[in-house]
């Protein structure tokens, strides 16, 4: 079963990748075509990378790995930290502090110092005798949680990286090969897939693209962390055990049916993916004045 759908990939955008002047060459495995000065990615090979980072994700999960989710671009900020939430792990969506992973004993300070400044202003017992050092405090606690609330819980270096955008996250990039952390990242045609050990071509500046990629590998974490298990196979295991539990006559009732639905079933699961094959095809052979 796919991790997401052709249907999903065409309609949050994930094939479009930058201007083709701008491409980098290491990214040509990837790509489809090009269309009016812009590359097509394509979206067969993001299918596969996607689920081999998806089962990546899931193991990394899976051994109790904490994940750092990394984008700082305005259009990645919000869904970075919703998706980041909704898995319980952590993220950094403002700006990146130089040193955060090789240099983290001296950023653990900053965030001491975060603490600290959270529990003076839930107290309302400031480190302060004037007006004036209160503001100052409340400011420099400002600025400390725009920079530091995604990592504030952490603890410790985190087991893996979820990059969308590695080439604007370098940085990021640089210090996680540095240490031996492993990478998860969105690369788009500009990027340099190499530094990345599961990467996942697509459009990393649409909106629905990026969510689309942040809700997957949520549900990696999350199927992770319940042990391997995703709803879809927790219900057919109730199934299963309902079946059993209704007894040799109740089965033997209810296998007529079952072989007249599966050729049914088996059709109309063939005539949906024919339609997103062909879709598929006609956004490529599109015309110019429909792209």
């Amino acid at each position: 079963m796919a991790v997401v759908s052709m249907k999903a990939l065409l309609e949050s955008g994930v094939h479009f990748g930058h201007q083709t002047r701008r491409w980098n060459p290491r990214m040509a495995q990837y790509i489809f075509t090009a269309r009016n000065g812009i590359h097509i990615i394509d979206l067969q090979k993001t299918m596969q990378r996607l689920k081999v980072a998806y089962q990546g994700m899931k193991e990394v999960a899976a051994n109790g790995g904490k994940v750092l989710f990394v984008g700082t671009k305005k259009q990645a900020q919000a869904a970075i930290e919703e998706y980041s939430k909704k898995c319980g792990m952590f993220y950094v969506a403002e700006r990146w502090l130089g040193g955060l992973l090789t240099n983290y004993h001296t950023v653990s300070h900053s965030i001491q110092r975060l603490k600290n400044l959270e529990k003076m202003s839930e107290t309302g017992q400031w480190d302060a005798e004037t007006k004036k050092e209160i503001l100052d405090l409340s400011n420099e606690l400002k600025k400390k949680q725009k920079v530091l609330s995604g990592i504030k819980d952490m603890g410790k270096l985190p087991d893996a990286l979820f990059i969308i955008d590695p080439k604007r996250e370098a940085i990021a990039v640089n210090e996680a090969r540095k240490l031996g952390i492993p990478i998860f990242a969105v690369v788009d045609t500009n990027c340099n897939p190499d530094e990345i050990d599961f990467p996942v071509p697509g459009n990393d500046d649409a909106i629905r693209a990026i969510s689309l990629f942040l809700d997957a590998m949520s549900r990696a974490i999350i199927e992770g962390q319940s042990g391997g298990q995703s709803e879809a196979e927790e219900i057919l295991e109730m199934a299963a055990e309902v079946e059993e539990g209704a007894g040799e006559p109740a089965a033997a009732a209810a296998a007529p049916p079952e072989k007249e639905e599966a050729p049914t079933e088996l059709k109309k699961v063939t005539e949906a993916k024919e339609e997103y094959r062909q879709r598929y095809e006609d956004e490529f052979s599109a015309d110019k004045d429909k792209w």
